[in-house]
């Protein structure tokens, strides 16, 4: 069963940046396109970026020039570098397979909370 635990949130000021971190564990993390998700309070939780088994990266407009998901397969991990940030930014932030999610056989992890103040 695969394991997610997301980490690297925070409050931080509008303008400033975060590095968020998702140890992945379970599943042979190198054949699975990963995602980050968000899910801001009585909203529905949102794809924000995704990385493919190759590498290449794909973007919500909202945070296109923005964030960047990388991933480094011999730690199981995958990053979300967030500059610029803004309060609407404001969030959960999770991460998972892109497989899961769309099979809606996603179990999620706890997530970590990203605050950004005007």
């Amino acid at each position: 069963q695969v394991q997610l635990v997301e980490s690297g949130g925070g409050l931080v000021q509008a303008g400033g940046s975060l590095r968020l971190s998702c140890a992945v564990s379970g599943i042979t993390f190198s054949i699975n396109a990963m995602g980050w998700y968000r899910q801001a309070p009585g909203k529905q939780r949102e794809l924000v970026a995704q990385i493919a088994i190759g590498g290449r990266t794909n973007y919500a407009d909202s945070v296109k020039g923005r964030f960047t998901i990388s991933r480094d397969n011999p730690k199981n991990t995958v990053y979300l570098q967030m500059n610029s940030l803004k309060p609407e930014d404001t969030a959960v932030y999770y991460c998972n397979t892109i497989r899961a999610v769309i099979g809606g056989t996603a179990s999620w992890g706890q997530g970590t909370q990203v605050t950004v103040s005007a």
